[in-house]
């Protein structure tokens, strides 16, 4: 029991048991497990009063809960269970209510974050183009091209990423470039023309400033692993505004100018309504699910296929470039990312508008 009914930090180890929080890489799992707290609710309590708005997942980690849908079927959830493992989103579910039949432990997960979380690892690498899996087989090994500890998901939600199409996160991720750096090497001055966005991936940098010509520059900020640097010059055509310093020997990222301004415009994504999709399935359109293979399993739309974001290249020599593909996920987020790559190969697909989340 949690002492003084205070939440309590949560190893990574008991996160890596739910689904889809296993398929997180170690870096995202260290990241969520870091704002993840237990949380006590005593018996006779219903824990889905507290949820803020549907936009958390709920997650039981001790205890039984009662739970009853809105179609007055009731359950029993036990923690330790197959169906423990996964989340209780009572918007999804069609949840009415639930009650504490024990005293329980539960964790809230922010659906957002979890959201960006997977997106950007399953992007992150793909396997390479030419590998070939069956649409139900195991997951093949990845080829990451960068350490996903460089893009900090909270940075993701709020930085200058937070307006980069999903449609085009792949697109970065083949431009970035990865350089050596030393130790006193000077990255961009104060003054100069942008040319370049930078992230760290190995590396503490200084962050200084002249406001006086007479006095000695001023340390604005000390960086280091995942943070992002030169975005005002190129998003606002300006000269550098301040002077970037490595402090160690470490690795960046850039991208270029042109790169940069490119990939923050939305790609044409082409977006479908629940109603006009199963009309368009019912006229011989399939339903193509992007997310993790555990989700699929766990719920999926009748019909549907899986194609997991991550592995999609490798299915293309499978899926029929004649049909027409109605793509989902949660939120719409992989699925833009994946009709995009599909579009890449010639396919017709639509991305269905709110995915699952958006569509209960």
């Amino acid at each position: 029991m949690l002492e003084n009914n205070k939440p309590i930090p949560i190893e990574q180890s008991v996160l890596a048991q739910f689904e889809p929080i296993a398929r997180l890489s170690a870096n995202r799992l260290e990241e969520l497990a870091g704002v993840c707290f237990a949380e006590f609710i005593s018996k006779d309590l219903d824990p889905t009063r507290m949820s803020n708005n549907g936009l958390q997942a709920l997650y039981l980690l001790k205890g039984d809960l009662g739970i009853r849908y809105e179609n007055g079927n009731k359950v029993i959830l036990q923690a330790g269970t197959d169906a423990a493992k996964h989340p209780l989103d009572a918007n999804k579910l069609k949840i009415r209510d639930t009650i504490a039949l024990t005293p329980i432990e539960i964790v809230r997960i922010d659906l957002d974050l979890l959201d960006i979380m997977l997106t950007w690892d399953q992007l992150s690498g793909y396997p390479p183009a030419q590998t070939q899996k069956s649409l139900h087989g195991q997951n093949g090994k990845r080829g990451v091209k960068v350490d996903e500890a460089s893009f900090n998901a909270f940075k993701l939600q709020n930085g200058v990423f937070e307006k980069l199409p999903p449609a085009n996160i792949e697109a970065m991720f083949a431009r970035l470039e990865p350089i050596d750096v030393e130790a006193r090497q000077t990255i961009v001055t104060q003054g100069q023309e942008g040319d370049y966005y930078y992230l760290i991936q190995k590396g503490t940098a200084h962050v200084t400033r002249v406001k006086d010509p007479n006095k000695p520059p001023v340390l604005l900020a000390e960086i280091s692993t995942g943070a992002g640097f030169g975005e005002e010059a190129l998003a606002s055509d300006n000269k550098r505004n301040a002077t970037v310093t490595m402090q160690t020997d470490g690795q960046l990222l850039r991208l270029k100018k042109q790169d940069f301004i490119e990939l923050l415009k939305a790609p044409i994504i082409n977006t479908i309504n629940l109603s006009d999709a199963i009309a368009k399935v019912a006229a011989g359109a399939t339903w193509l699910d992007v997310r993790f293979e555990s989700e699929f399993t766990y719920h999926h739309v009748e019909g549907a296929i899986n194609a997991p974001l991550h592995e999609l290249r490798g299915y293309i020599s499978q899926l029929d470039n004649t049909a027409e593909y109605i793509v989902y996920c949660q939120t719409g987020r992989r699925s833009s990312a994946a009709a995009f790559i599909l579009a890449q190969f010639g396919f017709k697909a639509l991305v269905l508008e709110g995915g699952t989340r958006g569509n209960n």
